[in-house]
């Protein structure tokens, strides 16, 4: 099985990350050729971001690593096999801080310069909003500045690009994340090897999403604590030593990690200890 990834720009090391922390073992020193996983009958294709959905949909790949807003502007019909919640941004709309326009609404009639074009004409088309598409390669931002058009679409994540060069956002277009997509004929033909992967990846993704809690507790309070933790299911309770007292373990999400310790503390809990998971199949 082959899988495609980006060998360069913002989704390059958290998707090496990602594979090296679900235990795929291999080389990173030339990312413009195959590199073999020792450890797993896996070929890893270094190529562009861009590219990817290419090389699967000709099924030069059975799977790749992508972003969601260029599978969209691709306009290629690829299954997606899930999304993998890192490289998150959004293809947003904006305008100089002094122009006029406040909603994306307002842009009829306007130039609109991008470097997705596709995707920004076929959304503005399917909400009946006339604008001209100025397709550009790139230094987007600089377009109203140059009077190439009156406003822009372009991948924002803080917004500190737009406000660095004088933008402000009026809606946005697409949200966008890293994803895997497969090229359908492999995801038939390669079904194990494909849930393989994905349930290898999936359990990496889920660690991240939670810690693993500890505390002790006096047991009469176990009630108590137990409404405070949404774990996955009930909570472990292991009797201790001292009479009257327990350990209770769970599995929190990684979000609700501190506003939860104050609220365990106050209803009882002490010596609480917080741990990363490695991986967690759900």
């Amino acid at each position: 099985m082959t899988l495609a990834v980006p060998n360069k720009g913002r989704l390059v090391e958290p998707t090496l990350r990602l594979l090296h922390d679900a235990g795929l073992v291999f080389e990173e020193r030339d990312r413009s050729l195959v590199s073999r996983v020792e450890n797993v009958a896996l070929d890893i294709l270094f190529v562009r971001t861009s590219d990817v959905v290419e090389f699967v949909r000709d099924a030069v790949a059975d799977l790749g690593i992508t972003g969601a807003d260029l599978l969209a502007e691709s306009e290629v019909d690829l299954p997606v096999v899930r999304a993998l919640g890192y490289g998150r941004c959004r293809l947003t709309a904006a305008v100089p801080s002094d122009a006029g326009p406040q909603r994306v609404e307002d842009l009829a009639g306007l130039r609109v310069a991008t470097s997705h074009p596709r995707a920004t004409r076929r959304w503005f088309a399917d909400r009946s909003i006339p604008v001209e598409v100025i397709s550009l390669s790139g230094a987007v931002e600089v377009a109203p500045r140059l009077g190439l058009a009156e406003a822009i679409v372009d991948l924002v994540s803080t917004g500190a690009t737009l406000a660095t060069n004088g933008l402000r956002s009026i809606g946005d277009l697409l949200p966008s994340e890293a994803i895997l997509v497969g090229n359908p004929a492999a995801l038939d033909a390669r079904a194990q090897d494909v849930d393989r992967l994905t349930t290898m990846l999936g359990a990496v993704l889920e660690g991240r999403r939670r810690k693993y809690v500890m505390m002790n507790a006096p047991a009469g309070r176990l009630g108590e604590l137990e409404a405070l933790l949404p774990g996955l299911e009930s909570p472990s309770v292991i009797p201790l030593a001292h009479a009257g007292m327990i350990a209770i373990h769970a599995v929190v999400g990684a979000d609700d990690v501190w506003a939860l310790l104050p609220r365990l503390k106050t209803a009882g809990a002490s010596g609480i200890l917080v741990l990363p998971i490695e991986k967690l199949i759900v």
